[in-house]
Order: structure tokens, then C-alpha cells, then sequence
């Protein structure tokens, strides 16, 4: 993983653009980081795709049948 670069007191949200990246304390570690969007700093979500990443995998969903729940009108059962 690549160096975190050092954060300087004097940077503030106000003074960065969108593209620039954040200062912030890590939600998951508490360290400061400097990071493009607020969440789990690089090394954090590293160790999480580590230890709870799985792999995909095809699920078989049971094939839909509609639900016979309203009893059909007589005037639609009618014959003329």
C-alpha cells in the first residue's frame, strides 16, 4: 500500500475543491487521513476486503408464481 501523505493543520474543508482530496479522522481506525471520499481510510479497507470479502457466486432464486388471492367477480364470470 502506498505512503499516506503527512496532513497539515492549516488545511480546511473550505479551502479544497471537489476533486482535491479530504482531511479526516478514519471512522474505523481514528488516524487522520487525506482521502478523495469520507469513509474507511486505504490501509482499513484493505484489511476489511482481506478478512470479509467474499467471492461471487450465482444464487438460484425460485421461479415466480403469481399469487391467487382475490376471488374472480361474478359479472367477469358471466356467460351472456
Amino acid at each position: 500500500m502506498a505512503p499516506e501523505a503527512p496532513i497539515t493543520e492549516t488545511e480546511s474543508a473550505e479551502t479544497r475543491t471537489a476533486d482535491a482530496e479530504a482531511v479526516f479522522d478514519c471512522p474505523r481506525c481514528g488516524r487522520r487521513v487525506r482521502e478523495r471520499f469520507y469513509g474507511p481510510c486505504t490501509s482499513c479497507r484493505g484489511e476489511l476486503r482481506a478478512t470479509l470479502g467474499g467471492s461471487a457466486r450465482e444464487v438460484e432464486v425460485a421461479e415466480y408464481e403469481p399469487k391467487m388471492n382475490v376471488t374472480p367477480n361474478a359479472v367477469a364470470l358471466r356467460d351472456d
